[in-house]
């Protein structure tokens, strides 16, 4: 990678970030659902996966409208919370607990994201790039939006479970 010297290259170096955060995840949710013991959990990684291979698609277009090529820059924070996660799932049993450790591994995916996502947008506010502000938004709410539902899943099935344990 050459030096980034203005905020349109910072920009394609964020989307490149994200794009390969992104078609990590894309891999990791699968497992997820798999190790996830409530049928609610399973259900809510399934269909935050079709979610981010929307996601993926976003991404895709945003940096073919700035003509560049749609690949990642190795993300390895979104590399270090998908083992993070699988190692905490392979030390647990597949209870309510082992689910407990997955959503709080999730919403760390989550608070990942959204802080990518919402410097991304920035940065294209900045350099006027308005199709990816808009296409940056919609994906920013739809990871505020998991990350609230992942809340109320902890809060209002998988916590009380996990202490009935």
């Amino acid at each position: 990678m050459s030096k980034v010297t203005t905020m349109e290259e910072l920009l394609i170096e964020e989307l490149r970030d994200l794009f390969d955060a992104e078609l990590q995840l894309t891999k990791a949710l699968p497992k997820m659902a798999q190790a996830a013991a409530s049928p609610e959990l399973k259900n809510a990684f399934e269909e935050h996966l079709i979610q981010t291979e929307n996601q993926v698609e976003r991404l895709r277009r945003i940096l073919e409208l700035s003509s560049e090529k749609a690949t990642g820059k190795k993300c390895a924070a979104m590399a270090g919370l998908i083992k993070e996660g699988a190692a905490m799932a392979s030390d647990t049993d597949a209870t309510p607990i082992r689910d407990a450790g997955l959503i709080a591994a999730a919403q760390k995916v989550e608070h990942y994201e959204i802080s990518g996502y919402g410097s991304a947008r920035t940065h294209a506010e900045l350099t006027g790039n308005d199709e990816a502000v808009r296409l940056l938004e919609e994906t920013l709410r739809e990871e505020r939006e998991t990350d609230e539902k992942l809340t109320k899943l902890a809060q209002n099935v998988i916590h009380e479970d996990a202490l009935e344990d």
